[in-house]
Order: structure tokens, then C-alpha cells, then sequence
């Protein structure tokens, strides 16, 4: 257990110095399974985790899906949304940023990713609320914390990762998701009245409404349809969540060319950016799978877990203890980095941990239900100081926001994703229920 808490101290330690987290939790895994095994063993590892994560056929869903939500984002749809949300609250004080939380959530439900999302959504709705004169802690706020439901809304690429780790079924995970996602985009709803009836000076009096084209309209049916035709193509058994991946893509691609709003050179940055994107994300994946392996052949979870079960601690507080190394984690490390290097230390806890609900005491229960406390968690990272990935998205699409404006904005939703994550700690049930329906 010695070596890996020095392996996490030297990898913190590079993180700070900037060392990308790939390349640090290489070198960390790698190095230290090489004094406790041999550089022959490690050696022979670091290809093989090379070799076997770049043809996996279970992570081929990544791109796929990365590909989908750019090709979205390319063609306008998020323009659509936008207005449609609009029209659903413009009759309420703070309508548009309302607006922005909902379409964010919706945009989100098929494009997959959080910082896709933020980036999208900041160039459709910022304009229409400056426009009306919303204050930009209100605005901004809205958009960073809404593009924070990308990673937990199904298809979730963090879902995903997880799945594979900890072999639980992916479409399981998917389902669980729905309705902590749906929480989460009722909550931020009410901290936007909440922040605008506490400081009305945030949002005028009602704007007029984001005009709706036929082609917004079509796209918000589109994207509907797209969302409903993935979900039920998995859960009708009509293809895998990797095929699904893969007539995603193909279905956003005809999208994209029937609205006749993506150009060639749209087609191509979308092709590039999921290529980049994808090549980033197997990085990370490479490192962690090395640091893993380090810290598993090092004894790290068996000993954790020893440490837990000896004592007797309660499942609340061992819970708490690991939401606060999520949250302080969050501060200075991206998502995808944060759940490849914790999960393997965390979820075989899973199995043992002397639950009181009947819902966790099945272990694939324990396991999918963990899954969605962890991506709750990693999603208050992204507007989590000093990082916070969304909030440094939207200061490099809105160049004149200061980060002190984005993060001021953000604090309110920031509470109330503190309470969604106690809530779910809590109730079981909001995770599983429709797992249980399946």
C-alpha cells in the first residue's frame, strides 16, 4: 500500500508541474510496476495495454459517439433547441437562461459530451441573451453548469469508460442515468429562478422569444427522434450500444445532410475534432490502464478495503469520504482522468460495503448505482475552481468573460448539484428504478 500512495503523491506531483495526464500516469504506473516486477514484465505490459486499448472493439464506441455529437453541433441543431426551449419559458423572468439549462439537456442527450455541449450552446444562446441584457454571471452560469448533463444523459462516454472497467453492462448504466439527468436539469431550472427572484437585476422582465424557423423545427424533431431511436434500439434489443454508436453517427450525418446547414468545411472540422478528441481520450485511457495495474499488483484496493471492513465504518461515511476525494480531486484534474484513475481503487469497495437498502445489496445493483454517484460528482468537478473544464471552455469561446465572472455564475447551480448528489447517496431508488424495469 506504501508504493501506491507514493505513486499517487509523485503523480499529483507531476500533474503540477504540468505534465500532461496521460503521459504522467504512464510513466508512474509504468516505472513503479517496473521496480516491483522487472522493466522485462513492464515492458511486455505497456505494449500490451497499447496494443489491446487502440483495437478494442468495446471502446470503438468513443469516437463514434464523439463523431455524432460534433456532426450535431456542425449542422445548427442546438440553434433549434434553443428556440424551442425558449418557447417553453420565454414567459418567465430569466426565460433564456431557462431555455439555455433545457436545451443544454437535450443537446447533451445525444451529443455525449460536456465540453462539446458548453461549446455549442455558448454560441447560441450568449448572443440572444446579451441581446436582452442578462447579466453575464447569469448567462455564462447557466451554459457552464447546463453542459455539465453530457456526461451523465445517455449515450455518456464517461458511462461508458466506466462500464468497461468494471464490466457492468453498459445499458444498465445508460438507463440509470435518466433520471438523476432529469433531476439534474429540474434542479438547475429552479436555481435560475431562485438566483433571479434573490437578484432581479440578473435578467430584464420578459424578453421577446427566440424566433423559430421550419428548419429549428425540424431539428429539434431530428434530434428528438435521434435520442429516441438509440435509446430504443438498445432496449429493444435491435443492436448493441456499440452498433448503436455507429447508427448514431450515420443517422446525425443524414440529419446534418438533410437540414442542408453543414458545409464541407463543417464536415471536416467535426472529422478532425472527434480524431483529436478520440486520440486525446486513448491517451488518457493507455496511462491509466498502466497506473492501474501499478497500483492493483501494489495491493492499494484490497488494502482499502481492509481498512474499511476492520474498523467497521459506516457506509455513510465512507461514502462522504469518497465524494470528498472526488470533489477535491475535481480541482485540479479533468473528468475522463479522474474516473480512469479512481474507479479501480473505488468500486471493488462496492461489493463489500454492508448496505441497508435491498436495492444495493445485489453487487451489479451496488456497482451501477456507484456509477452515477461518480459521474454526479465528476460533473461538479467541471465547475468545480480552480479547473473546472466548462467554465475555461466558455472563456475561450467568450474571450471579454473574466473566469471570475464564469465561476461567480456557476456557484448557484453548484449547490444544488451538491444537493442532487446527497439526494442520490440517499435514495437509492432514483438511480435503480428504471434499471429495475428493464
Amino acid at each position: 500500500m506504501t508504493e501506491s500512495l507514493l505513486g499517487f503523491a509523485i503523480l499529483l506531483v507531476l500533474i503540477l508541474f504540468r505534465v500532461p495526464i496521460a503521459f504522467a500516469m504512464a510513466a508512474v504506473g509504468g516505472i513503479g510496476f517496473a521496480l516491483l516486477r522487472g522493466w522485462e514484465p513492464a515492458w511486455v505490459l505497456t505494449g500490451q495495454v497499447a496494443f489491446d486499448t487502440g483495437l478494442s472493439y468495446s471502446l470503438s464506441v468513443i469516437p463514434l459517439f464523439i463523431f455524432m455529437g460534433n456532426v450535431l453541433a456542425a449542422s445548427g441543431v442546438a440553434h433549434g433547441l434553443f428556440a424551442g426551449a425558449d418557447r417553453l419559458f420565454g414567459r418567465f423572468r430569466g426565460g433564456l437562461a431557462l431555455a439555455s439549462v433545457f436545451s443544454c439537456g437535450a443537446f447533451s442527450a445525444v451529443c455525449g459530451s460536456s465540453l462539446a455541449t458548453a461549446a455549442t450552446m455558448s454560441k447560441v444562446a450568449m448572443p440572444s441573451m446579451r441581446k436582452f441584457g442578462y447579466d453575464d454571471r447569469l448567462a455564462t452560469g447557466s451554459i457552464a453548469a447546463g453542459g455539465t448533463l453530457g456526461i451523465l444523459i445517455p449515450p455518456s462516454v464517461i458511462l461508458i469508460i466506466y462500464g468497461l472497467i468494471t464490466e457492468t453492462d453498459i445499458a444498465k448504466l445508460f438507463v440509470a442515468g435518466v433520471l438523476p439527468g432529469a433531476l439534474g436539469i429540474v434542479l438547475y431550472l429552479v436555481a435560475v429562478r431562485v438566483a433571479v427572484m434573490i437578484n432581479p437585476a440578473l435578467a430584464p422582465e420578459v424578453e421577446g422569444k427566440e424566433p423559430m424557423s421550419r428548419t429549428d423545427t425540424i431539428g429539434v424533431f431530428c434530434v428528438l427522434g435521434l435520442f429516441v431511436f438509440i435509446m430504443a434500439g438498445i432496449y429493444g434489443d435491435f443492436f448493441t450500444p456499440t452498433e448503436a454508436a455507429g447508427m448514431g453517427a450515420g443517422a446525425a450525418v443524414l440529419i446534418a445532410i438533410g437540414l442542408r446547414s453543414m458545409t464541407w468545411a463543417d464536415f471536416r472540422a467535426a472529422l478532425f475534432d472527434s480524431i483529436r478528441a478520440t486520440a486525446m481520450i486513448f491517451a488518457i485511457i493507455i496511462g491509466a490502464e498502466l497506473f492501474t495495474n501499478f497500483i492493483n499488483f501494489a495491493g492499494l484496493p484490497d488494502a482499502l478495503a481492509d481498512f474499511v471492513l476492520d474498523r467497521e465504518m459506516p457506509v455513510w461515511m465512507v461514502m462522504a469520504f469518497i465524494m470528498l476525494v472526488y470533489l477535491v480531486l475535481g480541482c485540479v484534474l479533468e473528468s475522463l482522468s479522474m474516473v480512469l484513475l479512481t474507479v479501480p481503487v473505488f468500486y471493488p469497495l462496492m461489493y463489500q460495503l454492508p448496505f441497508e437498502s435491498s436495492l444495493l445489496l445485489d453487487p451489479e445493483n451496488a456497482l451501477i448505482w456507484f456509477a452515477i454517484i461518480v459521474v454526479v460528482a465528476t460533473e461538479i468537478s467541471l465547475i468545480t475552481p480552480p479547473v473546472g473544464m466548462n467554465v475555461f471552455i466558455l472563456k475561450a469561446v467568450l474571450q471579454d468573460v473574466s473566469l471570475s465572472t464564469v465561476f461567480r455564475g456557476v456557484f448557484p447551480f453548484w449547490i444544488v448539484d451538491i444537493l442532487r448528489l446527497g439526494l442520490l447517496i440517499a435514495i437509492p431508488g432514483l438511480s435503480l428504478w428504471l434499471v429495475g424495469l428493464m
